[in-house]
């Protein structure tokens, strides 16, 4: 799998952040420099996660996130990076690997190939790390296209600022404790290991600063809250003040004091820090918010034909004339139909709330995007109805196998989470942005098969083309009574009134091309006992299945039924 954050050649001459400011932002306790040949005044402005099955394709710029490489494979996949102009690549390092000298191997492979080498820590989890280094490209890049200057900021600066000014070690949270930014040091207790390598405070300690009110006082006031040092729970003493916009709680900015006393007015200094931080996040919110949802309007209007692709195109940044494809998703809601008008099973679970429909619709879109922006960040997202879709820009043929597996990923993480029927479809690769209304109409074929008739629930339309054929010459002949044929009405009528089984063998002796032997197999019984039920059948309804026409009209038609 190849994660581009973006996926422009010239990102990192243009704009980025310098591979020192990088490592000062997400350092300790997650990564360590192994080597510099170049030193670190390099600039980022991709992050890149690069399997070893796939072939490098770095450019200028890139942090390479290497997964699941050792030993020589690693060695050359530094190479082939530094080759394609990779300002760094970061691998995992265990004491294992230290002990073997395999981090010598691949220190000396970078040194020779002139890129930097990153070493991360064992327990980091690589989605979590490009996540960290994605934001902090990313605020660096609005800093600069927006010209805000020192004053704003971003909030792993902000972190670091605010560090200095207390002398402890700072981590920012929003208003559910997660993690948004925090401060370079170490001297960090358990609980701030735990935060930053979990995104979010272990749920044990959350529980006791409910318990002892410190989330009541950080959401009601202004003021400075002092939680004492517990050494039995290995937490030193901290600092925390709550980020508000009014009355409305951001967040919470916690000091975590260090071997050394905090500096004097530090309490003065984190009152002020949370002003400003107040302003940086609802800045922040507002921004994604609103680009988001230009986002998701203009891939809407691609999707349905009414924007050109020049216009998306310069939202995200892509060349229009790269090949890209379209993966949808559908939520089973009831009252809901199918674009071809087909009902949608009923789920009772959640009635006629409309409310909660749209709550559920929301949350999905959501889900989506996380796992599209893990797999591809120029992954755009929008929902249409009840369906949510995905365009995958700069998508080559050797990457739509990987797209499958994400929209496989993806389901399981919806039913995980909505225990709802959840399936998921792949269109064509298209040559062009222009195009993807036609691989989106693939997409919503597959779906509409899926609820219909289509026995999967995860598909592209290469492996089901001739299946959603036939489930939609199968619509077409049940919508229009005058494309039947009453012989066999009439033959599924005996069956139904006698409890007799003359449809069943005749659908297992077509769908066998007439072989008697290979259908009775199936079926369990003796060749002749097939033979005789066949004779049966055209005795009951007047077909003749000598005839290739009554044959094939036949088996539609039954298949019809069979799949009401």
């Amino acid at each position: 799998m190849n994660t581009e954050l973006d996926t422009s050649e010239d990102t990192a001459a243009s704009g980025g952040v310098l591979l020192r400011q990088l490592l000062l932002t997400v350092g300790a306790p997650l990564v360590d420099v192994l080597a510099a040949p170049a030193g670190l005044d390099l600039r980022v402005g991709n992050v890149v996660i690069l399997d070893p099955d796939d072939e490098s394709e770095a450019f200028a710029g890139d942090l390479v996130l290497l997964i699941g490489a050792r030993g020589g494979a690693a060695r050359h996949l530094i190479s082939s990076a530094a080759r394609r102009g990779a300002a760094a690549v970061a691998v995992k390092v265990s004491s294992r690997s230290s002990s073997s000298g395999e981090v010598e191997q691949l220190r000396a492979a970078a040194s020779e190939s002139g890129v930097a080498l990153l070493a991360v820590r064992p327990d980091v989890r690589w989605d979590q790390l490009q996540s960290l280094c994605r934001n902090v490209v990313e605020d660096a890049r609005l800093t600069t296209e927006t010209e805000l200057g020192d004053s704003a900021g971003d909030l792993f600066s902000l972190a670091q600022s605010i560090s200095t000014l207390t002398g402890g070690l700072v981590t920012i949270e929003d208003a559910a404790s997660r993690v948004l930014a925090y401060s370079s040091g170490e001297e960090g207790d358990e609980l701030r290991r735990l935060s930053i390598l979990g995104r979010q405070g272990p749920e044990q300690y959350l529980g006791l600063l409910r318990e002892w009110g410190v989330f009541t006082r950080l959401r009601s006031s202004d003021e400075v809250v002092h939680i004492d040092e517990r050494p039995e729970l290995g937490i030193r003493r901290r600092l925390a003040v709550g980020v508000r916009a009014g009355s409305q709680p951001l967040g919470t900015i916690w000091v975590q004091e260090r071997s050394q006393p905090l500096a004097e007015g530090a309490e003065e200094a984190l009152v002020g820090a949370a002003r400003v931080t107040s302003l940086q996040m609802v800045r922040h919110r507002t921004e994604v918010t609103a680009g988001l949802r230009l986002r998701e309007d203009l891939l809407a209007g691609l999707l349905e034909g009414r924007v050109e692709a020049a216009a998306l195109s310069d939202t995200i940044k892509v060349s229009p004339d790269r090949a890209a494809l379209v993966m949808a998703l559908t939520l089973d809601t009831p009252g809901a139909a199918y674009p071809d008008g087909h009902e949608r099973r009923p789920d009772a679970a959640h009635g006629g709330d409309r409310s909660g429909q749209e709550m559920r619709r929301r949350r999905m879109v959501d889900l989506v995007s996380v796992h599209a922006a893990a797999y591809r960040h120029a992954a755009l997202v929008t929902a249409l109805g009840h369906r949510v879709y995905v365009l995958l820009p700069d998508i080559t043929h050797r990457s739509e196998s990987s797209a499958l597996a994400l929209t496989r990923k993806t389901v399981r993480a919806a039913r995980g989470m909505f225990g709802a029927s959840v399936q998921g479809a792949v269109g064509s690769l298209v040559d062009s942005l222009s195009d993807v209304p036609w691989s989106r109409g693939e997409a919503d074929r597959i779906l509409d098969a899926m609820g219909r008739d289509l026995d999967t629930d995860v598909a592209t339309i290469s492996e089901v083309r001739a299946r959603v054929l036939v489930s939609e010459t199968l619509a077409h002949v049940r919508k229009n009574p005058s494309l039947r044929d009453p012989r066999v009405d009439r033959l599924i009528a005996h069956d139904a009134e006698s409890g007799g089984k003359l449809v069943a063998s005749l659908l297992a002796y077509l769908a066998d091309f007439g072989d008697v032997r290979r259908a009775a197999g199936r079926l369990h019984i003796h060749p002749n006992t097939l033979r005789y039920r066949l004779r049966r059948a055209e005795s009951v309804s007047g077909l003749d299945l000598s005839d290739s026409n009554e044959r094939l009209f036949t088996h539609l038609q039954l298949l019809m039924q069979h799949h009401r």
